[in-house]
């Protein structure tokens, strides 16, 4: 996903304005939020998508919108019944607001509430929070994402951050198979910067500005609880996520999307169901593209410059319509699957995991 889910610009003695739409959804705006009231909005889910931050992908995956959409609020009306309050507001169909129980097919918009989201100044690599939370007075995105860990896939950059020995673990280095925590753990990164890191917890906590670090930690584990015990109910496993958050009245409200199998990685029979499937067969596909996209960043880090991609001398390539296909059922099969309800036509998860493992 691109860093920016949704950003709003501040122009000089004017309300914020929308300017810029996510590169996997689109944003709509119906009521702008103010320093002191939400607005109102939606999320239109597409079939694009993104891997390694490169923004929207050469292809579309059929039915990959409206299972996000179906998925997220899915989890979302389970957040709420527990108590956990979002910025949800319902999904649309033919331009009413209703839950997801009664939507006639998957849907693809999703109602929500908007909180403000100025802009992130920044110098090179060198940004500044601080302009950001006075622009943001008490009414805001927190800019960071909250991740939770149960299981260390492959993949998985904690592979790349820390050792084995850090989280408990009795082997000297990382094992070519899912390695599972005795107690899920809770990291912080960026959310708006332009190649988004892992943060210490004192940075952190100033980053999420006048929201609690401690209740924002809280919450994400609540939210993995949640979202673990269901994926369990299907029979399916819960390996990691991120939740983004709002915070508003005093209070933090879960934001963005939850749950699916692009914010979260699951498995099934110990196969891999999620957008890592389609990072991984990139990697083997288009090692070249990788490899440039690899240096780009890295050069963009020496230069002390946040633009990476304009460094990049490389495209990704279109893939095979057999490829689409598999992806298409993942995502529609893992979301009939994780719900317990037949909202597409696609195979039971069962048959579909030999073409995912195969790819």
């Amino acid at each position: 996903m691109s860093p920016h889910d949704y950003r709003y610009e501040r122009r000089r003695s004017q309300p914020l304005e929308v300017a810029v739409v996510t590169s996997v959804k689109e944003f709509r705006v119906d009521e702008p939020p103010t320093a002191d009231s939400l607005g109102r909005g939606a999320f239109v889910f597409t079939d694009d998508y993104s891997v390694f931050d490169w923004g929207k992908m050469p292809d579309t995956i059929s039915g990959k919108g409206a299972s996000l959409c179906t998925m997220g609020a899915f989890n979302f009306e389970l957040l709420e019944r527990a108590g956990v309050p979002t910025h949800y507001r319902g999904v649309v169909e033919d331009g009413t607001v209703v839950s997801l129980a009664d939507a006639s097919e998957p849907p693809r918009e999703m109602a929500i509430d908007l909180t403000q989201v100025p802009d992130l100044p920044n110098d090179g690599r060198e940004y500044d929070y601080d302009q950001y939370h006075e622009d943001a007075a008490a009414n805001y995105l927190i800019p960071l994402e909250i991740v939770f860990r149960n299981r260390v896939p492959v993949g998985s950059s904690l592979r790349r951050r820390t050792e084995p020995a850090d989280h408990g673990l009795a082997v000297d280095e990382w094992p070519d198979e899912a390695v599972d925590l005795e107690e899920p753990i809770v990291e912080f990164s960026t959310k708006y910067e332009e190649g988004d890191r892992y943060l210490e917890r004192a940075e952190a906590d100033t980053i999420a500005g006048i929201a609690s670090i401690e209740d924002l930690e809280s919450i994400a584990r609540e939210v993995n609880r949640i979202v673990t015990e269901q994926a369990a109910s299907a029979e399916l496993e819960h390996e990691d996520g991120k939740i983004e958050c709002l915070y508003v009245d005093g209070e933090i409200r879960v934001a963005d999307v939850v749950g699916t199998f692009d914010e979260n990685r699951f498995s099934y029979e110990g196969v891999q169901l999620s957008k890592e499937v389609l990072r991984q067969y990139h990697k083997r596909a288009q090692p070249e593209w990788i490899r440039a996209v690899e240096a780009a960043k890295a050069e963009a880090k020496r230069e002390d410059v946040a633009d990476w991609k304009g460094l990049c001398d490389q495209q990704p390539q279109s893939l095979e319509e057999s490829v689409l296909e598999t992806a298409r059922d993942m995502y529609c099969a893992g979301t009939n699957a994780y719900t317990g309800e037949e909202w597409f036509d696609a195979p039971p998860l069962s048959s579909a995991i030999g073409a995912i493992k195969g790819l």
